[in-house]
């Protein structure tokens, strides 16, 4: 490996273990950056993935979207150009040697910005395609990824010199030939950017009851043709999209210990709390209140552990 290269992933890993030094996901001054450290190889983390850029210095992590799985580490990274619910693990990491990341934000304005002032450069297609993509990371973006982290150190360069770094990162992504994930659905009009459009109604009103029809009028789509863009775009049908989505809040709210699993059902959008603990059991493993207990336990586990 190139000389080069692994003196800017060092680099990397010292900034991060600098600044997360506990486990967690760490919020950071730099707008959309965030910083995450994990001691341990745990169990899966359910979550909805943000729009947004992930790079490894250290470890590895598996995301699984629908039925498929993403593996990325430090000689990957991974995009996500919708909001998505998504499982993701922890592969590799002990307390000597931690997984270290970095998570950065971005919004579909950003990158059709960055699209129209690149011109020829870069060409944004109609094709319609997965928008979770792993891809090979280069020299050029682990830079830029390095220069934006390291403004942590500098704070009074951000406001001036994040949103530059920023439209790099964006472009050095958009230049990769096998990416076409972010230039979907920065496309105005494309069939992906109307699939985007859906997935956002989809995240903002998962307690509403599933309309399909009116879903494809919004879209400008026939039903299955919704149906069939929407699975390209994240792997799944839009009513599994919607389960996954309530059962995820669903188990928020009770591990937050406010309400009791009946009305949680209620407030996600299901009538039925035995359809709702039917299905909360094939996701999880376990009934809500038993799932709850093991993940309250394992909480303090770690605790106790240092971990």
């Amino acid at each position: 490996m190139d000389t080069w290269f692994v003196k800017q992933r060092k680099e990397l890993l010292r900034i991060i273990e600098k600044f997360a030094k506990e486990d967690g996901t760490h919020d950071t001054q730099v707008p959309g950056l965030r910083l995450i450290r994990a001691s341990q190889s745990a169990e899966p983390v359910y979550s909805v993935y943000e729009p947004s850029l992930c790079v490894v210095a250290q470890g590895s992590k598996v995301v699984m979207l629908g039925q498929e799985m993403y593996q990325y580490d430090p000689n990957s990274f991974i995009t996500a150009s919708v909001h998505l619910p998504i499982t993701g693990q922890v592969m590799e990491a002990s307390r000597e040697t931690p997984y270290l990341s970095v998570q950065i934000l971005f919004d579909m304005n950003q990158v059709l910005g960055v699209i129209q002032a690149a011109g020829d450069s870069i060409r944004a297609g109609n094709e319609t395609c997965r928008s979770l993509k792993v891809s090979r990371i280069d020299d050029t973006l682990l830079d830029a990824v390095l220069r934006f982290v390291k403004l942590i150190e500098t704070p009074q360069d951000i406001p001036v010199l994040a949103p530059y770094i920023m439209q790099e990162i964006i472009y050095r992504v958009l230049q990769k030939e096998n990416n076409a994930s972010l230039k979907q659905i920065a496309v105005i009009g494309s069939h992906a950017q109307r699939i985007a459009g859906v997935v956002e109604k989809l995240n903002r009103d998962f307690a509403q009851t599933l309309r399909v029809d009116e879903l494809a009028a919004e879209a400008r789509m026939s039903i299955s043709s919704l149906y069939d863009y929407f699975k390209e775009v994240t792997g799944m049908s839009p009513i599994q999209f919607q389960k996954q989505i309530r059962l995820q809040e669903a188990r928020r709210l009770l591990f937050s210990g406010s309400i009791d699993a009946a009305e949680a059902a209620y407030q996600v959008g299901y009538e039925s709390p035995s359809h709702f603990s039917r299905e909360y059991s094939r996701m999880f493993g376990q009934p809500p209140v038993r799932d709850v207990r093991r993940l309250r336990n394992t909480l303090i586990e770690e605790k106790v552990s240092g971990g």
